[in-house]
C-alpha cells in the first residue's frame, strides 16, 4: 500500500494512472503506419508548450543531460566560449558537461538563492566587443535551490549590445508547468525532459530549437552521433527515427499533451503556482526560510527550505522517508544538510500537497524542531481554502 503515496521530489514526478496507462503496450513497429500517425502530431503539439511556431522540437531518447549535451555539440565547436552563472546545481553540471567538451566556459558566480544576473550578463556582452562569445547557458528554474530566473530579462541583457550569441536554455523542472515563452524570448534552444511537468516516467530529452540552431549545424564542430539533430529531423521528416525511439514514452506523451490541453495550459500554470502558494504559506507557518532570496525569484515547481541552525536536512528527509514512507528531495551541492526541497509539479492537487506538508511536519516535530504540529498545515489550509481552483469535471 505504501506506494500509493505521492512523492513530493521535483522530479520524477507523480505519473497519473491514464498516463501509466497510455504506456503499457505491448512492442509495436516503430516503422507500421500507426507509429508513423503518431510521432508528427506530438512533435508539432509539443511546439504549443514551449510557446513556438517557429522553432522544430527534437526528441532523443535520454534525460535533459542529454538534451543539453544535444544543444552544445549541434551549435558549438571545441574551444568555443560560453558564458554561463553558476547559481545552482544544476547550472555547476552545465559547466562541467561544456568544460569536458573543451569549450571555454567564462562563468559568473553567484550566490545560491539568487538567479540569473541579467546585469552581469549585460555587462559581460557589451564587453565582447569582437563576439568571442558565441552562446549564453541559463537554466531557467534551478531546482536544487526553488528559484525561477527571468528569462525574458536575460534576453533583454543579450539585445541591449545587440550581441549575436545564441541563448541556450534548460527548462527541463519548468516546461509544462511555468509559462515559457520560446519564440517570445527568443531561446534558440530549451531543453526539457520527460519526467517532470509531462508526468511520465525519466528517458526523453525533449528539446525547442530556433531556425537560427539548426542553421549553426553545418559549422560545429563538437563531435556527435546520437544526438545528432540533422540524422533526427531527415528520419522525423517521414515520421520516423535513425535508431530505436523511446515507443512507449512517445504514446505516453501523446497522452500527457492531451491532458495539459483539456485542462489548458494557463489552469495548469495557475494550478502550480497556487499548489506553491499553499506550500510557502506552510514554510511561513513554520517559522523556516526558503532559500530562494526574494519573491520575485520563488518557484512554482519546487521549494527548497532551510532547516534551523543545528539540525541536518538529510537526517529529516531520510526519518519522513523510513517512518512515513513518503520522499522528499535533499539538499543538493551547497544545500546539502542543509535544506529539504518540497517538489509541487505535475499531478498534484491542493489535498495531496496538505497530505506532503503534513508529514513532512510530523517528521521535524519527531525530530524536535522548533515548530508546532498543525502550523504549517493550517496556514495551507487557509490559503487553499480561500482561494480559487479550477474543478475539472
Amino acid at each position: 500500500m505504501f506506494d500509493l503515496n505521492p512523492v513530493f521530489i521535483p522530479g520524477p514526478t507523480n505519473i497519473p494512472d491514464r498516463l501509466r496507462n497510455a504506456m503499457h503496450i505491448q512492442t509495436r513497429d516503430h516503422r507500421a503506419p500507426d507509429f508513423v500517425k503518431t510521432l508528427a502530431p506530438v512533435l508539432n503539439d509539443c511546439k504549443k508548450v514551449f510557446k513556438t511556431t517557429e522553432g522544430e522540437v527534437i526528441i532523443f531518447p535520454a534525460t535533459g543531460t542529454g538534451g543539453w549535451e544535444a544543444a552544445i555539440t549541434n551549435t558549438l565547436s571545441p574551444g568555443d566560449k560560453v558564458l554561463i552563472a553558476r547559481y545552482g546545481m544544476f547550472s555547476h553540471r552545465w559547466i562541467d558537461l561544456c568544460q569536458r567538451h573543451g569549450l571555454d566556459v567564462q562563468i559568473i558566480e553567484c550566490a545560491w538563492g539568487s538567479g540569473a544576473p541579467e546585469d552581469l550578463f549585460a555587462e559581460a556582452l557589451a564587453q565582447d566587443q569582437n563576439y568571442d562569445i558565441k552562446a549564453v547557458l541559463v537554466t531557467h528554474n534551478e531546482t536544487a535551490t526553488g528559484v525561477r530566473s527571468d528569462i525574458a530579462g536575460v534576453r533583454r541583457a543579450i539585445n541591449a549590445s545587440s550581441h549575436p550569441a545564441l541563448f541556450l536554455v534548460d527548462c527541463v523542472s519548468s516546461l509544462g508547468s511555468m509559462p515559457f515563452e520560446m519564440d517570445e524570448w527568443e531561446v534558440d534552444i530549451a531543453v526539457a525532459g520527460s519526467q517532470k511537468g509531462f508526468m511520465l516516467t525519466t528517458g526523453m530529452a525533449i528539446l525547442g530549437v530556433s531556425q537560427k540552431a539548426l542553421s549553426l549545424m553545418k559549422y560545429a564542430k563538437l563531435p556527435r552521433t546520437f544526438f545528432d539533430f540533422g540524422d533526427m529531423m531527415r528520419a522525423n521528416a517521414s515520421s520516423g527515427y535513425p535508431y530505436t525511439p523511446p515507443l512507449q514514452l512517445i504514446y505516453g506523451l501523446r497522452e500527457s499533451l492531451n491532458m495539459i490541453f483539456e485542462e489548458g495550459l494557463d489552469n495548469v500554470f495557475s494550478r502550480h503556482h497556487r499548489l506553491a502558494e499553499g506550500v510557502r504559506h506552510a514554510v511561513s507557518g513554520w517559522g523556516l526560510n526558503l532559500c530562494a532570496q526574494s519573491p520575485d525569484l520563488y518557484s512554482d515547481t519546487v521549494s527548497a527550505i532551510y532547516v534551523p541552525e543545528g539540525f541536518d536536512s538529510n537526517e529529516l528527509t531520510e526519518h519522513a522517508f523510513n517512518t512515513y514512507s513518503v520522499s522528499f528531495g535533499t539538499g543538493l551541492g551547497e544545500m546539502n544538510a542543509k535544506a529539504f526541497r518540497i517538489g509541487h509539479l505535475g499531478a498534484l492537487t491542493d489535498v495531496m500537497v496538505l497530505s506532503g506538508l503534513a508529514t513532512i511536519e510530523m517528521a521535524m516535530v519527531d525530530l524536535n524542531y522548533p515548530i508546532k504540529l498543525g502550523s504549517g498545515v493550517v496556514a495551507a489550509q487557509e490559503y487553499f481554502r480561500t482561494t480559487a481552483h479550477t474543478k475539472r469535471g
